[in-house]
């Protein structure tokens, strides 16, 4: 019986451990050829890889900082080289920088930025070059575009206010070719990064309605879903994946 995303090819950004992981594990388990970029975790990377494999996927992993331009279309062209194809692109890549407003340098604004913002309109532009109708891009947002629970997060939420626009306008552009644009905004979601177990938990907690945190296999349920046929008429849609986090 064949799987919902069989004969497809995705690529996912920051993929090698968290939620980018768990998004490409699941893209992999539904049929998907996948390839999955990451940064300075090869071990990580290599694993996933061989988790995929094992399970009877193919998959690739290749060496590419969000910051370089030239190594995020290279990731593109090798996808499409080894798989013949791309289909899925999911911006998951991202960081977070934290500081009060009049303390946060300019560096770091540039590297927030350039990852956050840029990396995802360059993956994005250079992926739709080889998409054809039935395409998904798949924005790995934040629920922080629309709720700012503490001090801090200004500049982060700015980043991620722009993927918010930018998955209603691309949704515009591509909606003409078939491609579908949709932004999944997770909020807490227990990784290495952010853990459940964190000084920042017990407070989040405190303001999630289901009072707890998020899995990452959760949200990878949600891509996976918009990847597919069935999501075939969402597009230039937010979607929160949050547990009430901002009901």
């Amino acid at each position: 019986m064949a799987k919902k995303l069989t004969e497809k090819v995705a690529l996912v950004t920051g993929g090698s451990r968290g939620i980018g992981a768990a998004i490409a594990k699941r893209l992999a388990d539904d049929g998907a050829a996948v390839a999955l970029t990451y940064t300075s975790s090869p071990q990580k990377a290599d694993e996933v890889v061989r988790v995929i494999e094992a399970a009877g996927g193919r998959a690739l992993a290749i060496r590419a900082d969000s910051t370089d331009v030239e190594a995020v279309k290279n990731a593109v062209a090798e996808t499409v080289k080894t798989f013949g194809r791309l289909d899925i692109l999911v911006n998951n890549a991202g960081t977070a920088i934290m500081a009060p407003i009049d303390q946060f340098s300019l560096d770091d604004f540039d590297r927030l930025v350039a990852i956050n913002v840029k990396g995802v309109f360059v993956a994005t532009q250079e992926a739709i070059r080889h998409m054809g109708k039935g395409g998904r891009i798949i924005m790995i947002g934040s629920v922080n575009s629309d709720i700012v629970p503490i001090a801090g997060v200004s500049v982060y939420a700015l980043t991620k206010g722009a993927i918010a626009s930018f998955t209603r306008g691309l949704a515009r552009d591509l909606g003409p070719r078939g491609i579908t644009v949709n932004n999944v905004q997770p909020g807490p979601v227990d990784t290495d990064l952010n853990p459940a177990d964190g000084s920042f938990a017990e407070g989040a907690k405190g303001i999630i309605a289901l009072g707890r945190y998020g899995q990452s296999d959760e949200v990878a349920s949600f891509v996976s879903y918009l990847a597919s046929p069935e999501a075939s008429f969402i597009t230039g849609a937010n979607l929160k994946i949050d547990g009430g986090f901002a009901a």
